[in-house]
């Protein structure tokens, strides 16, 4: 298995605090905020500032439908600041990976686990990848538990740019990505969370498009096409994620598993998969 493979199963936890602890986005709206989905795109888009146009943050996204940035940027930045909403992400992310570790995260090999995925998180090249290189650009917290918070941020966006990367390469647009995905794990694509709310014209097109071009069948479901793109997209994927690792010596790696293992399973234990 890929070190990247490896390291997402356990990574991919931390990395979804914001959306899956309500601790977040409790400290978000708390700024003024009107709701989740203004706290996600002020979390997320705040290492940007808050000069950088709707149209851009839709771009280096990805994955999101036309209009949708469009009704959180900059709308946000009239209601709170880039830095605050920083600030707010990191202490509510810590919060609830406080609550759910307990004791844990009080344990030595967090201290480890933050400051080798630390390592790891900021050794690799910031060339066409922006969303990591703008949060490269945040200052790095030194309470253990906000750095490991950190790191895990940093790495899963290094993924996430070389996944669009990915996307990109096979021609698969950004609502087609949920689509292929949904459909990849057995879930039809108006039952999927990230699309079931788009107008029904839409995503009768966007289906629709995909199986003029071979990847769904007449029956709704992925063809032998669309598995294989499916699994080009996640293998490239990991090829793309591995260079942070290389920073490692098998040793600290092994170590980095270890500590990363009792973590990610307090986590998985209590996130909706």
């Amino acid at each position: 298995m890929p070190n990247a493979r490896r390291m997402y199963d356990l990574i991919e936890p931390i990395g979804l605090v914001p959306y899956f602890a309500d601790e977040s986005d409790e400290a978000l709206i708390a700024l003024g905020l009107r709701g989740p989905w203004d706290a996600y795109f002020a979390g997320r888009a705040a290492p940007f500032g808050r000069s950088v146009p709707a149209e851009v943050i839709h771009a280096i996204f990805y994955n999101f439908a036309p209009g949708e940035v469009a009704r959180h940027i900059p709308k946000v930045w009239e209601l709170t600041t880039p830095e605050a909403a920083l600030a707010a992400r990191e202490r509510g992310c810590v919060a609830g990976i406080r609550r759910i570790l307990g004791e844990l995260a009080d344990a030595p090999g967090v201290t480890r686990a933050a400051d080798l995925l630390l390592k790891a998180a900021t050794s690799a090249p910031v060339e066409g990848r922006a969303l990591y290189a703008a949060l490269r650009t945040v200052p790095v917290p030194q309470e253990p538990v906000a750095r490991l918070w950190h790191a895990a941020a940093l790495l899963r966006e290094h993924r996430g740019d070389g996944h669009t990367v990915a996307l990109l390469t096979e021609g698969i647009g950004g609502t087609e990505s949920h689509v292929l995905h949904a459909l990849s794990v057995g879930t039809p694509a108006n039952e999927f969370g990230r699309v079931w709310h788009l107008p029904a014209a839409r995503l009768t097109a966007v289906v629709d498009g995909m199986r003029d071009r071979g990847l769904i069948g007449t029956d709704g479901w992925l063809t032998p096409a669309g598995r294989a793109t499916k699994e080009r997209v996640e293998a490239m994927t990991d090829r793309l994620a591995e260079t942070p690792y290389n920073a490692l010596s098998a040793q600290e790696l092994e170590c980095l598993v270890a500590d990363l293992e009792p973590i990610s399973a307090a986590l998985r234990a209590v996130f909706p998969w």
